[in-house]
C-alpha cells in the first residue's frame, strides 16, 4: 500500500467516523423532540431518515467506512463511479440548504453543529477526499444517469410519504401548499441539477486523468 492510498484510507476513517456520529445525534435529537410531542420513537425514526440529507450522509458514511476499511480493493462501494455518485448527492445536499434551507429552522444547542456537520462539513471533506484520493479516468459518459436512480427514487419517497402522513419534508415539495404541479416541477429542475453536476463531475475526472498522465510524460 502506497503512502497516498494509506492518506486516503486514514481521511476516509475520518469522514466515516464524522458523518456516522453526526447521523447518529440527529436522530436522536429529533426522535427525542417526536417522543415529547407524544409519538413513538419509531414515528421520529421514520420521520428523521426520511430526508433526504440524512439518507445521502448515511450512504457517505458506508461507502467512506467501506473505503477507509478496503482502500482501493475492488467492491461497489469502493468503485469510483460508486465514490463519484456520493460526491454529487452530498454536494447537492450542501447546495441546497446553501441557496434554500439554511436559516428557514431556528436551531439551538447540539442541533448546531450537528447541522452544519452534515450540511456542510461533511460535503466539502468528502468532495476533498473525491479530488484528491479518488483513482481518476474510470467514469464513463452514461454513469450521471445511473446515479439519478437514488434522487429519483427519493422523489417517488417522499410524495408517498407526504401524501401518507400529511409532512412534506421539503418547502418546494409541499404539495398542499404548490400543488402537484409545481412540486413535480420543482423536483425535475432538481434531478436536472443532480444529472448536471454528474456530467460535470465526468469531465473533471477525465481532465485530471488527462493532467496526470501528461505530468508523467
Amino acid at each position: 500500500m502506497t503512502g497516498s492510498q494509506a492518506a486516503g484510507r486514514l481521511f476516509a476513517a475520518l469522514i466515516a467516523v464524522t458523518a456516522w456520529l453526526a447521523v447518529v445525534l440527529r436522530a436522536w435529537i429529533v426522535t427525542s423532540f417526536v417522543m415529547a410531542q407524544g409519538r413513538t420513537a419509531l414515528d421520529g425514526l421514520v420521520t428523521v431518515f426520511s430526508y433526504f440529507t440524512l439518507q445521502a450522509n448515511v450512504i457517505l458514511a458506508i461507502v467512506a467506512t467501506a473505503c477507509a476499511l478496503r482502500g482501493e480493493a475492488d467492491g461497489f462501494l469502493t468503485r469510483p463511479s460508486t465514490r463519484a455518485a456520493v460526491t454529487v448527492y452530498i454536494v447537492i445536499v450542501g447546495v441546497i440548504y446553501a441557496v434554500l434551507l439554511a436559516g428557514l429552522r431556528q436551531l439551538t444547542g447540539l442541533a448546531v453543529p450537528v447541522d452544519i456537520a452534515l450540511h456542510r462539513v461533511v460535503p466539502v471533506l468528502f468532495t476533498l477526499y473525491w479530488l484528491i484520493f479518488v483513482p481518476k479516468g474510470r467514469l464513463a459518459w452514461r454513469d450521471p444517469l445511473a446515479w439519478l436512480a437514488f434522487p429519483a427514487l427519493y422523489v417517488v419517497y417522499s410524495l408517498i410519504y407526504g401524501a401518507l402522513t400529511g409532512r412534506y419534508l421539503y418547502p418546494f415539495s409541499n404539495v398542499p401548499v404548490l400543488g402537484y404541479p409545481r412540486a413535480l416541477a420543482n423536483a425535475a429542475l432538481i434531478l436536472l441539477a443532480f444529472y448536471g453536476l454528474g456530467l460535470a463531475l465526468v469531465a473533471l475526472d477525465r481532465a485530471l486523468a488527462g493532467s496526470a498522465i501528461r505530468a508523467r510524460q
